[in-house]
């Protein structure tokens, strides 16, 4: 039976990428985002993919998605908690705390969203759950909010592999260091691209049951 791979933040960049490679190499894919037409256009690229319109900090909305996608090929084989976004610059004193909210809510909230909706399923395939940390999340940066939410990731990625290994599930966080992705706003070409975080995912998702791969961390050669 064709594995099934469920992905947040699909829409563009590492999601997309994921998408793609998990595609080519045999997955069904479920594209998790809030924007419709780039989904569509992606599922098309990639030659079909169920599409599933939503807000990852929508704890509702993920759970209808993960269910119907469940429900409709007949298993989950694994999750990946993409998605994710930065704040505005001032570090804490200088920082914007609507801001750091809406953060905390997709970065962490959304990531245990996924966890909690997906792992009933992946309970029955002994599956996985994979999520995007950082760079950040493993060394202190002056005054990054951002960087805590990815400490915080890093954190519960460990603690959700310990739980998951008890029925024989697995959990890996993939940590990359820049990444030229939409997530800044000027292009960053001698920097990783999503096809390089991808891999690293594709390779935890294809490794032997046997081996549980907790984290993959790459950073730009330069």
């Amino acid at each position: 039976m064709t594995k099934t791979l469920f992905i947040t933040g699909a829409s563009s960049g590492i999601g997309a990428a994921t998408a793609k490679a998990a595609a080519k190499a045999g997955w069904r894919v479920g594209l998790f985002a809030r924007s419709e037409d780039k989904l569509r256009a992606l599922a098309d690229e990639i030659g079909g993919a169920d599409v599933y319109v939503g807000d990852a900090t929508s704890r509702e909305a993920q759970v209808e998605a993960i269910d119907a996608f469940a429900k409709a090929h007949g298993q989950l084989d694994a999750v990946f908690a993409n998605a994710g976004r930065g704040t505005s610059q001032g570090g804490t004193e200088g920082g914007d705390p609507d801001d750091w909210q809406g953060m905390i809510d997709l970065n962490i909230m959304g990531a245990l969203y996924t966890a909690h909706a997906a792992l009933p399923h992946l309970r029955k395939t002994k599956g996985q759950y994979v999520v995007t940390g950082s760079a950040a999340g493993r060394r202190h940066l002056s005054g990054s909010i951002y960087g805590a939410t990815k400490w915080f990731i890093h954190g519960f990625a460990g603690n959700l592999a310990e739980e998951m290994k008890d029925w024989g599930g697995r959990c890996m966080v993939v940590a990359p260091g820049m990444v030229d992705t939409e997530f800044f706003d000027e292009a960053k070409p001698d920097k990783l691209k999503p096809e390089d975080v991808a891999g690293a995912v594709m390779h935890a998702l294809d490794a032997p049951e046997r081996a549980s791969i907790r984290e993959i961390f790459l950073m730009p050669t330069n």
